[in-house]
C-alpha cells in the first residue's frame, strides 16, 4: 500500500557533485596511467596485466584468474598473454600443484618495467589521496 508520500532519491544535490568530482578524479587518473603506460610502449591492459600477476600471493596467475582480473573473457586473456609472452614480459610453467594448469610470470624485463610504473602510479595516488579523501567523506549517507 503506498503511503502517499513521494518516494525520491536520496541523492543529494553535494552528492551529485561529489559522484562528479569522484568519476573525474578517476578518469584523471586512468588517463594518467595510460600516458605512463604508453610512454614505456604497452597498453593500459598489459600494464594491468602485469601488476595483478605481480601482486599474486606467489607471482604468478593462471589464465583464468588473469581474465578475471581484466574483465575479461579468458581467450581474450590468453591472447594478451601470447602476445606479451612474444614480447618477453611473461613467461609460461607449469603449476606446482597441478602440472596440467599453466602459470603466468613475469620476466626481469617485465619486472623493471612495473618498477618504473609502479613507482610513478605509487606517487600520483599519494598525490590525488587526499582530494579522493575529501570527495568520499563529503557524500551523505542518507
Amino acid at each position: 500500500m503506498a503511503s502517499g508520500k513521494n518516494t525520491k532519491s536520496a541523492v543529494s544535490q553535494k552528492d551529485y557533485e561529489q559522484l562528479a568530482a569522484f568519476r573525474y578524479e578517476l578518469r584523471r587518473f586512468l588517463n594518467f596511467s595510460e600516458r605512463a603506460a604508453k610512454a614505456l610502449g604497452m597498453t593500459p591492459q598489459q600494464h594491468q596485466s602485469l601488476l595483478a600477476i605481480r601482486a599474486a600471493p606467489d607471482r604468478t596467475m593462471a589464465i583464468g584468474d588473469l581474465a578475471e582480473q581484466l574483465f575479461v573473457q579468458p581467450h581474450t586473456a590468453s591472447e594478451l598473454a601470447e602476445r606479451m609472452i612474444a614480447l618477453g614480459w611473461l613467461e609460461r610453467h607449469a603449476s606446482p600443484h597441478d602440472r596440467r594448469r599453466v602459470m603466468l610470470g613475469l620476466t626481469s624485463q617485465s619486472e623493471a618495467m612495473l618498477g618504473k610504473m609502479s613507482t610513478t602510479h605509487r606517487a600520483e595516488v599519494l598525490r590525488i589521496r587526499s582530494t579522493l579523501t575529501d570527495i568520499l567523506g563529503g557524500l551523505s549517507e542518507d
